[in-house]
C-alpha cells in the first residue's frame, strides 16, 4: 500500500512537472517564426556589438543606449567587457554613435546596465536613470548628463528591499521613477523556479526619497515600463504573458488597472513616440532561441507599433521582422522625427529612416 502511494504522488508530481513544462514553452512560444518585414534605408550602427538593450532619446534628438548586457544564462558576444553608456545625435547627417565618459569613483568595471530613462528638469538638467547589475546584483544609478563633454556625472546609487530583481525604469522626477521587477526573487535558482512555476509575482515599484511602494504587482514578468507623453499613464510590457498593461496614474503616484493588449509575442522594452503617442515595442517572436543560444539557428527581431492604445480596437503593426540573418534579439525600439533604433539584448543594433 505504501508503495502505491508513493508511486501515485510521484506520477501526480511528474505530471504537474509537464504540465508546467509545456505550459513554459507556449508562453516563450517556442515554435514561432515569422515572416520578414523590412524597413528600407537601414544600417548597422558601429561600435555596437554587443547587445544595446534599452535605448532612450531626448526631445532633441540625442540618444541613449545602455549596451553590454550580462546576466546568468543569457549569451554574451563581450562576457569579459564591462557595458556602457552610448550617444547618437539623430540631427547630425550621419550620427554615430559614441561612449560616455562617467565620472571618476564609479565602478566601471561591473558596470552592467540594463533598462534606462531620462528626465529633464525644469531648470534643463537632464538625468539619466539607469538599472543596473554590479555582480548580479540590483541598483539604481542616477547620473547628471554634461552635453558639452559629452560625459555623465554620477550622483547616486538606489538600493532597496522592494527592487530586488529590476528590469526596466521610466522616471518621474530628479530622484523619482516607477521600475518593474521582473521577478519577486533575486537568486537565480528561486528566479528560474519562479518562472517554471509562473507564479505571477512580478511588480512595478514607485521610488522616491520619501516614499517606496508597490503599486501594481500581479504580473508574469513585468518588463518595460513608459510613461504616456501626457504624464496620465504608465504601460508595462508583461514578457511571458505577451501583453501590455495600461495604467492610471494618481496623484498620490498609485497606479490602477485600466486595459490590458494581449499579443502574439514575447514583449519587450516600450518606447513612446511624444508626437504621436505611439508605443513602439522590441519584441521577441521565439523566447527559446533568445535564452537557448544556437549560432545556426539565431534568436528572432519583431518591432511592433502599437496606435491608440486607450482606444477599444488599438492597431497593431509590424514594422520590422527578421529571423536573425541581420539583427538577433530585438528587445526595444525608439523613433524620433523620422528615424528608427532598433536595439538588442546582446547583439547589434539597427538606424533606419523612415
Amino acid at each position: 500500500m505504501g508503495r502505491l502511494v508513493g508511486l501515485s504522488v510521484l506520477g501526480i508530481a511528474l505530471a504537474l512537472l509537464g504540465e508546467r513544462f509545456l505550459a513554459l514553452r507556449n508562453r516563450l512560444k517556442a515554435s514561432r517564426e515569422v515572416e520578414f518585414a523590412d524597413v528600407p534605408n537601414c544600417h548597422l550602427i558601429k561600435g555596437i556589438e554587443a547587445g544595446a538593450g534599452d535605448i532612450d532619446i531626448l526631445p532633441n534628438g540625442l540618444a541613449f543606449f545602455s549596451v553590454g548586457l550580462k546576466f546568468p544564462g543569457l549569451h554574451s558576444f563581450a562576457p569579459d567587457k564591462p557595458g556602457g553608456i552610448l550617444m547618437m545625435d539623430l540631427k547630425e547627417e550621419k550620427p554615430r554613435a559614441l561612449e560616455l565618459r562617467i565620472s571618476r569613483g564609479f565602478n566601471l568595471a561591473s558596470f552592467n546596465p540594463h533598462g534606462i530613462s531620462t528626465f529633464i528638469d525644469n531648470d534643463d538638467t537632464v538625468y539619466l536613470f539607469v538599472v543596473n547589475h554590479p555582480e548580479f546584483k540590483n541598483t539604481v544609478e542616477i547620473f547628471k548628463f554634461e552635453e558639452e563633454e559629452n560625459s555623465l556625472l554620477h550622483l547616486k546609487t538606489i538600493r532597496h528591499e522592494l527592487l530586488p530583481s529590476v528590469n526596466d525604469i521610466t522616471a518621474v522626477g530628479p530622484a523619482h521613477f516607477y521600475a518593474t521587477n521582473d521577478h519577486y526573487f533575486s537568486d537565480p535558482f528561486l528566479k528560474y523556479l519562479e518562472t517554471y512555476l509562473n507564479l505571477h509575482w512580478s511588480n512595478v515599484v514607485y521610488y522616491s526619497p520619501n516614499e517606496v511602494k508597490v503599486v501594481a504587482e500581479g504580473f508574469d514578468s513585468a518588463n518595460g515600463i513608459h510613461i504616456s507623453p501626457d504624464n496620465k499613464y504608465i504601460y508595462v510590457a508583461d514578457t511571458l504573458a505577451h501583453e501590455i498593461h495600461v495604467l492610471e496614474k494618481h496623484p498620490n503616484m498609485n497606479l490602477t488597472h485600466l486595459k490590458v493588449l494581449k499579443l502574439d509575442t514575447l514583449v519587450d522594452n516600450l518606447s513612446i513616440d511624444p508626437s504621436s503617442g505611439d508605443i513602439w515595442v522590441g519584441c521577441h517572436p521565439n523566447g527559446q532561441k533568445l535564452f537557448v543560444y544556437d549560432p545556426n539557428n539565431p534568436p528572432l527581431s519583431e518591432v511592433l507599433r502599437i496606435q491608440n492604445i486607450l482606444s477599444e480596437e488599438p492597431t497593431v503593426t509590424t514594422v520590422y521582422a527578421n529571423n536573425g540573418s541581420v539583427l538577433q534579439g530585438s528587445s526595444v525600439a525608439s523613433v524620433h522625427d523620422g528615424k528608427l533604433l532598433i536595439g538588442t539584448l546582446y547583439h547589434r543594433a539597427l538606424y533606419c529612416e523612415l
